[in-house]
């Protein structure tokens, strides 16, 4: 039968496969929460520009109306970006905390695979020290009954 390490070698690698898979879900979220506040960020200066007043120049009612609807819109299209973009932090949180616990699951295991080994080799070296002890006692033992024949 295989030590207890190595049994535990299998489900380490799952674990740690489990842990790469959830490290890239979460690059891939915070590439996504990335674009989405470049998006923000792109449609605020917009609206900024847009919302300067027009210098030097009389406006009609008609197109001073087409204005304030075209910066209510405009507005209407930050909040809902802002929103997109809170979804998509939030996302990248939840994704970043299956890491974390992913990462604490590996290294359970990991200190545990550690422990085995360990154990394992302090086992070993015991039974080593035992056999030198043993052998080390024979020699003795022959020695001394060499010498009570040889008298």
């Amino acid at each position: 039968m295989a030590p207890r390490s190595q049994r535990l070698d299998p489900i380490l690698k799952i674990k740690q496969r489990q842990q790469d898979d959830v490290a890239q879900q979460v690059a891939a979220r915070e590439a996504a929460h990335a674009e989405q506040q470049a998006r923000l960020e792109a449609l605020q200066r917009y609206a900024a520009e847009y919302s300067q007043p027009l210098q030097g120049s009389t406006i009609n009612p008609a197109l001073l109306a087409n204005r304030l609807a075209f910066q209510e819109k405009l507005q209407q299209a930050v909040q809902q970006q802002s929103q997109i973009v809170d979804r998509t932090r939030e996302a990248t949180e939840v994704e970043r905390a299956r890491l974390m616990l992913a990462s604490r699951e590996t290294h359970v295991l990991e200190k545990l695979a550690a422990s085995y080994r360990a154990e394992e080799t302090r086992v070993a070296d015991q039974r080593s020290q035992k056999e030198l002890d043993d052998l080390a006692g024979r020699r003795v033992r022959a020695a001394l009954g060499s010498e009570g024949d040889g008298r």
